[in-house]
This record gives C-alpha cells, sequence and structure tokens, in this order.
C-alpha cells in the first residue's frame, strides 16, 4: 500500500519535473506583475493538470501502445524546443516592438499559450509512465496526484516570485520572461538529445 517512501519518492520525482514549470511560471509573473489571485491559481493549477495528465498518458502507453510510444520519445525534446522557442521568442519581439515603455502594455497569458506551456514544461513527464509502469491505475493515479500537488505548489511560489520581480523589472520583464523560456527550452534539448 502507501507508505512514507512511496510519498517521498513521489514527492521527489514531482519536484524534479516541476522545475521546468516553476522557471515559466518565473517568467509568466515576469510578464504579468499585477496578475489578479485566480489567475495565478489558474495558471499552477493548469501545470498541475499537466504533471498528472502526462504520467498517466505515459502509464497507459506501457500498457497498452507501447511500441508507438517508445518511438515517440526521440521526438519529445524537439517539441518542447520549439514550442517553448516560438513563445519564448514572442514574448521577446512584442518587447522589442513597443518603443515607447510608457504605453507598453506586456501581452496577457492567454489559454492557448497556457496549454502550449503545459504541455512543453509536462512533456517530459510522459517518461514517467515508464518508471511506475509497474504499479496496478490506483497506485499510478496517486502517484500522479502527488507529483501534480507539488507542481502546483512550486508554481505559486515561481508565479508570486516572478510578480514581485516584475514589478522592479518593469518593462524589460518579458524580456527576460521571452530570455527564460528560451533558454528551458534549449537545455530540455540539450539534456535529452546530446546527454
Amino acid at each position: 500500500m502507501l507508505n512514507f517512501l512511496f510519498i517521498f519518492k513521489n514527492v521527489m520525482l514531482g519536484v524534479g519535473l516541476a522545475m521546468d514549470a516553476f522557471t515559466v511560471s518565473i517568467a509568466n509573473g515576469l510578464n504579468e506583475p499585477h496578475m489578479r489571485a485566480r489567475k495565478t491559481l489558474c495558471i499552477a493549477g493548469a501545470y498541475g493538470f499537466f504533471q498528472w495528465f502526462m504520467p498517466m498518458v505515459g502509464w497507459l502507453c506501457v500498457h497498452t501502445i507501447v511500441t508507438y510510444f517508445s518511438s515517440f520519445e526521440k521526438f519529445i525534446p524537439w517539441i518542447a524546443l520549439i514550442l517553448l522557442a516560438w513563445i519564448g521568442g514572442k514574448m521577446i519581439f512584442e518587447s522589442l516592438s513597443h518603443k515607447d515603455e510608457e504605453e507598453f502594455v506586456p501581452s496577457r497569458l492567454n489559454f492557448t499559450t497556457l496549454v502550449i506551456q503545459g504541455i512543453a514544461t509536462s512533456i517530459d513527464a510522459l517518461s514517467v509512465g515508464f518508471t511506475i509502469a509497474s504499479y496496478d491505475l490506483a497506485k499510478a493515479c496517486v502517484s500522479s496526484v502527488i507529483i501534480a500537488v507539488v507542481t502546483f505548489l512550486i508554481c505559486m511560489v515561481g508565479l508570486h516570485l516572478g510578480k514581485t520581480l516584475g514589478e522592479k523589472l518593469s518593462g524589460k520583464a518579458e524580456i527576460l520572461g521571452g530570455i527564460i523560456l528560451i533558454a528551458i527550452g534549449l537545455e530540455i534539448f540539450i539534456q535529452d538529445v546530446f546527454l
């Protein structure tokens, strides 16, 4: 059944998997320093959802279509790089295209961008499905829920940290946020392809 070691292992797994989402949360907070509490909860909740959803998809693939999934796995770093570079590049371009900082209002995070960020930051969690493949469905769900809760909490911290820094950095925050997103995409790509 569930014991301390199981919970501890999944909390640590959640911390490791949440680092990309944490950094993107900082970037989102930088981009929108006056973000309302409800939106902060929604963003952290979305990242938590994807960190729950992706391991479950991986677990399902192991138990059904493992051969197809293993051939798809080599594309994961490319997908993450493309998605995060596109979002980060768009943020930088929009920030630089506004010459007058007083008139500049950073673009708000919309639903589509949030989904893309959620997928890009949790796509490596598909592989967790392999590590929890020996679990039954109930245990795999509990493992994924623990990962999701840890991600939610870490992303709340990241969003608040980004909002605090965003107020201090004003017009330069969106450029920094875009650079952070591109750097995360490169880090995922380099780690999965070259290391």
